[in-house]
């Protein structure tokens, strides 16, 4: 015997406020898998914020002393055919396209590696702008005032059955309290001005580290920017925006209709 609920008897208890509170918890997990990436789990070897891979080009419109920099360098790095992916607590390494080896212990991967196979230090340079670059701090800020942000929203009250004084059932739902909306509010606007430095630190960061690494080879090495952490860490913050500028909405509102009333 099979039970159906339909969703429509869902729909009279969800609220507005409930949907800001989807909105919160999606940012939140897309930060989440962000911070994730490269690690152990195959599935998140894609999501990273910088790659570096060994190539065999030329330098364009280079002087003599470029070219031999890049000759020499060629030659150091021979037939390497190492990938690099870098994340927020983990680097991935892949050797011929076969199969990705990721760790946070950068050390264990560069000796399983071999020395011979990375003669240009491309793992050394992940670590390094694993270290210098990437700050987690305002990630982790974020998602916990969103976290809290989620809290304080969940203690708003919804849709529930009242009767008038003619007997009859109404519908009605109560304002929230307004400590925990202008805390809810606090809360959501401090989780996007972390989100949005979140964000344009790891979209400068990168930009500038992958710039640099491959024009200190010379042609040797090309680096990629990780297309999606970079769009998980903007559409987390537009989501984040987005939430707040609800419960703005929702207090903006609530004032009103208080002016109203008592005006009457």
């Amino acid at each position: 015997m099979r039970f159906t609920i339909p969703v429509s008897r869902f729909i009279p208890f969800l609220s507005y406020h409930h949907s800001l509170i989807a909105v919160t918890i999606t940012a939140i997990v897309l930060l989440s898998i962000m911070l994730g990436g490269c690690s152990s789990y195959s599935a998140l070897t894609n999501v990273f914020i910088l790659g570096l891979y060994y190539v065999n080009s030329t330098v364009s419109d280079s002087n003599p002393i470029e070219r031999n920099i890049s000759d020499t360098l060629r030659s150091l790095k021979g037939s390497s055919q190492l990938e690099v992916r870098v994340g927020y607590f983990g680097v991935c390494v892949r050797q011929r396209g076969i199969v990705w080896l990721c760790s946070s212990d950068s050390s264990g991967l560069a000796e399983q590696i071999g020395p011979e196979n990375d003669q240009l230090n491309l793992i050394g340079l992940a670590l390094k702008f694993q270290n210098d670059v990437l700050f987690s701090g305002t990630l982790f800020m974020t998602i916990i005032l969103g976290f809290l942000a989620c809290l304080l929203l969940a203690t708003f009250p919804g849709w529930h059955k009242e009767r008038d004084e003619t007997g009859s059932d109404i519908n009605v739902k109560p304002f929230p309290s307004r400590n925990a909306l202008q805390l809810a509010l606090s809360c959501l606007f401090v989780a996007s001005v972390c989100g949005l430095i979140a964000s344009l630190w790891q979209h400068i960061g990168s930009v500038g580290a992958a710039a640099m690494a491959e024009s200190a080879n010379y042609g040797n090495v090309k680096s990629e920017i990780g297309a999606g952490a970079m769009a998980m860490s903007w559409i987390a913050f537009a989501l984040l925006m987005v939430a707040c500028i609800g419960v703005l909405v929702m207090m903006l509102s609530i004032i009103v209709l208080d002016h109203l009333t008592d005006n009457n």
